[in-house]
């Protein structure tokens, strides 16, 4: 599993090195998989400043200083509510980029009727991005590990 996270983050941790840029994580459903594979690169202390599992309402509070305000009018689970946590996290890290991840892993959907296999991702930067995944499964395991591989892509594609 290790191996694969990390062949999947060596492009962007080299593009990190290079450029002398930072990066913090704010993740939930990916439990800090997305922290672990950027923490596996050798050097990953030049570019990684910290990162936090955001699982409940909390820890955002807590971790990210977020307050209703910083949400209001969002829908949950968008990509826009996503890009303001990586907003938060980056501002909160002082980091050249952010990524956050808000999913829901399965095997049941959430309260507010998103179902199982869905997660939306952003990338806050200089330039920033974000995608919607639908697995379509309910695999805990494996949502997990489908929304990490596809922050890792989607930071790579950012980035470069």
């Amino acid at each position: 599993m290790m191996n694969e996270l990390s062949r999947l983050t060596q492009p962007a941790a080299n593009r990190l090195i290079a450029s002398k840029q930072t990066i913090s994580v704010s993740e939930s459903s990916t439990g800090g998989l997305i922290s672990a594979a950027l923490l596996s690169i050798p050097g990953a202390s030049a570019y990684y400043k910290g990162g936090s599992v955001v699982y409940t309402l909390s820890s955002r509070k807590i971790f990210l200083g977020l307050t209703k305000e910083d949400i209001e009018g969002l829908e949950p689970m968008t990509e826009s509510m996503a890009l303001r946590f990586a907003e938060k996290t980056r501002s909160r890290l002082n980091t050249d980029w952010a990524i956050a991840e808000l999913g829901i892993a399965g095997p049941t959907g959430s309260s507010y009727g998103v179902g199982p296999g869905t997660s939306v991702i952003a990338i806050a930067g200089p330039t920033s991005n974000t995608v919607k995944i639908e697995t379509g499964d309910n695999d805990r395991e494996s949502n997990m590990m489908a929304f990490t591989k596809s922050a890792l892509e989607l930071l790579k594609t950012t980035i470069s």
